[in-house]
């Protein structure tokens, strides 16, 4: 079996290429673009083609050179902030490169199972008799990014349905784990409170709104999901993937605190503060459960240890290798 991970180097990208080579004797071949660090321990394991999949060649080279088996397609602009400030950037970078990755398997003549990841961001606007939310929960998307999930979705189903491709379409709800990048709320928090910890930083953290409570799954659980969604899923169908529990974020931020055992002030930061705060989502993932036994296992308190962790580690290679001090 050959599978192909579109952003491999990417936080989930890197721990579904991590699960499938301590899983499957599957050959493993990813494209990447930008940083590559997540996966430089992958390097002497997987083949890699640095490839911008907004250029149709360059995704059909890819497929071509690859033929795959499967494809994880995950490459995205990932950021619902940042999809704010530039909307047009997002759908242009999402949409045109699972485009052109569906177009290259379906001119290939490709009979390769292709997995969509969408998000919850789809559902939005999530009212508290919504909950839990189900996959036939109305999609109220509140950011661009959001809609171009939305948008990547009915491009798979699209394909599925016109072109015969077999594609299964995943609504993960929030994922977390080391690796992750800047910009989201755990790697934001881990990241200030091991600066802290180190004596890098004053004993601060500046937040947003902490009482909001999200469906927090470890994105090893995650990627195990979309291993087993390749293998045992319906192609055409859309599932969701969450732990089915919610914790506030003033949670998640005290037991960071309270892993360090130091003295930390929380301060408000309006900027940190959306327009729209849904006060509760939690998943409701019984459909994708029956159809392959999945469900979440790893406690939310080790994943937390775990991203504090990985901060840790990160931030004494920051201490020990600081970047140069640029020329006026």
């Amino acid at each position: 079996m050959q599978a192909l991970i579109t952003g491999i180097s990417g936080f989930v990208g890197s721990h579904l290429a991590d699960y499938l080579l301590s899983h499957t004797d599957w050959q493993i071949a990813g494209t990447l673009f930008g940083d590559a660090t997540p996966i430089a321990h992958l390097r002497e394991r997987v083949t890699l083609y640095p490839a911008d999949l907004t250029r149709p060649e360059a995704a059909r080279a890819v497929v071509e050179e690859t033929q795959p088996d499967v494809i994880f397609h995950l490459a995205a602009q990932s950021l619902p902030a940042l999809s704010r400030q530039d909307p047009w950037g997002t759908l242009e970078t999402n949409l045109r490169g699972q485009l052109n990755i569906l177009e290259a398997a379906a001119l290939l003549r490709n009979t390769c199972r292709i997995l969509i990841v969408g998000s919850s961001e789809e559902y939005g606007l999530v009212r508290p008799q919504d909950l839990p939310v189900s996959e036939t929960t109305p999609l109220r998307p509140l950011t661009p990014y959001a809609v171009s999930k939305v948008a990547q979705e009915m491009l798979g189903l699209q394909y599925h349905l016109s072109r015969g491709l077999y594609v299964l379409l995943m609504r993960p709800f929030n994922h977390i784990g080391p690796r992750q990048r800047l910009g989201f709320v755990a790697a934001d928090f881990a990241h200030q409170v091991a600066q802290a910890e180190a004596g890098l930083l004053s004993p601060v953290v500046a937040v947003g709104n902490l009482d909001v409570a999200r469906d927090f799954t470890d994105v090893r659980d995650i990627v195990r999901a979309y291993y087993l969604a390749v293998v045992e899923g319906e192609p055409g169908q859309v599932y969701n993937l969450g732990s089915e529990r919610a914790h506030t974020v003033r949670e998640l931020l005290q037991h960071f605190i309270d892993l360090t055992g130091l003295r930390i002030e929380v301060r408000e930061d309006a900027a940190r503060k959306r327009r729209v705060d849904v006060p509760m989502i939690v998943s409701d993932c019984h459909k994708f459960r029956l159809r392959t036994g999945w469900q979440a296992t790893i406690p939310f308190t080790q994943t937390l240890r775990d991203i504090l962790d990985d901060w840790r580690t990160r931030v004494r290679q920051e201490a020990a290798n600081p970047l140069p001090a640029r020329a006026e």
